[in-house]
């Protein structure tokens, strides 16, 4: 009788043991990184029109189990009667939040402080009370004023009376120059091959996330939560399952918006003398880490060149190697 005692209490533990050890929660992934899309929204792309382009976006976040992806709006590009803004809503009835992205998409180091910030309120006074809605502000082209930290100190204030907070991005792929380029070759009838395209946009996308996580790690010592910056594109729409399964096979996690800015990075106030770009170059050059800041492809002449070469097989133009001469990416102001 004892021996069986012994052999049942045995058992019992053992039991207990894998109850506990298989109820713990999975380990959180060592690269984690949340979804943003900007100036939502867009106009027609290259391949759908807006309404497709929502509905696939939608889609495509529900099929790769994304729960929640913030899009940063500018109100100025609604028009009334053209179904912009039941688009807006339906990414919120999905689960998404909507955040500031200026009115009028302007820069700041081609407007004065005050007209900045009132084009701010006029967003401001659209995106209030709606469901979804974070006080989050992102500056369109990521310019927060450049050299002028006269200007670029007004508006950080201005953003603070606002109880705004800045809606840094610590990943940047220039996947809206991808669009661009895909636009410009189906109006000159050039063939686009969509395989190459999906691969190149999700590779850009992936490497410009490890690149921005190892510079972190570089300047902070440790992997914060990062925020991907995307645009409202058709490449999105086509190709967000296929990225999303690309980075989590290359080891993220990907995590909600709030997830991501609930991380005390995104408090950092960078002094530096250029205000321009991503929080992970900001604190980077503010903290003299050696080394390149600059993500490769986020030069123009890279990103056309790979464009030219993969996805319409013509003959790219020659790249310097020297990253001296980089010529960057830059936003349009429309």
């Amino acid at each position: 009788m004892r021996i069986v005692l012994i052999l049942a209490a045995l058992f019992i533990g053992v039991r207990s043991s894998s109850v506990a050890i298989s109820s713990m929660p999975p380990a959180m992934p060592a690269k984690m990184i949340a979804l943003s899309f900007d100036d939502a929204p867009r106009g027609p792309g290259a391949f759908l029109t807006v309404n497709q382009r929502n509905a696939l976006l939608i889609a495509g976040l529900k099929q790769a189990r994304v729960d929640q992806v913030a899009f940063f709006v500018n109100p100025g590009r609604i028009d009334r009667g053209d179904g912009d803004a039941e688009r807006i809503d339906r990414y919120v009835m999905a689960g998404h939040v909507v955040a500031d992205h200026s009115y009028s998409h302007l820069r700041l180091s081609k407007t004065s402080a005050q007209t900045y910030l009132a084009d701010i309120d006029k967003a401001e006074a659209w995106l209030k009370g709606r469901p979804g809605y974070r006080p989050w502000f992102r500056f369109p082209a990521l310019d927060e004023g450049g050299p002028d930290k006269v200007k670029r100190d007004a508006v950080r204030a201005g953003l603070r009376a606002r109880h705004l907070r800045n809606g840094f991005v610590t990943v940047d792929g220039s996947d809206w120059y991808l669009e661009e380029q895909s636009i410009a070759a189906k109006k000159a009838g050039k063939p686009v091959d969509m395989a190459a395209l999906r691969t190149l946009y999700v590779e850009t996308m992936v490497q410009s996330a490890n690149f921005s996580d190892a510079l972190m790690r570089r300047t902070l010592g440790r992997s914060p939560v990062h925020m991907l910056l995307l645009h409202e594109t058709d490449l999105a729409a086509l190709f967000m399952p296929d990225l999303i399964e690309a980075l989590r096979k290359d080891g993220w996690g990907i995590v909600t918006a709030d997830r991501a800015y609930a991380d005390p990075i995104y408090d950092a106030v960078p002094e530096i003398a250029w205000a321009n770009g991503t929080l992970a170059e900001q604190l980077a050059w503010q903290n003299h880490i050696t080394g390149p800041r600059w993500y490769p492809r986020n030069d123009i002449r890279v990103a056309k060149a790979l464009f030219t070469e993969r996805v319409i097989h013509a003959t790219p133009a020659p790249v310097p190697a020297s990253p001296a001469t980089a010529v960057p990416i830059v936003t349009p102001a429309t």
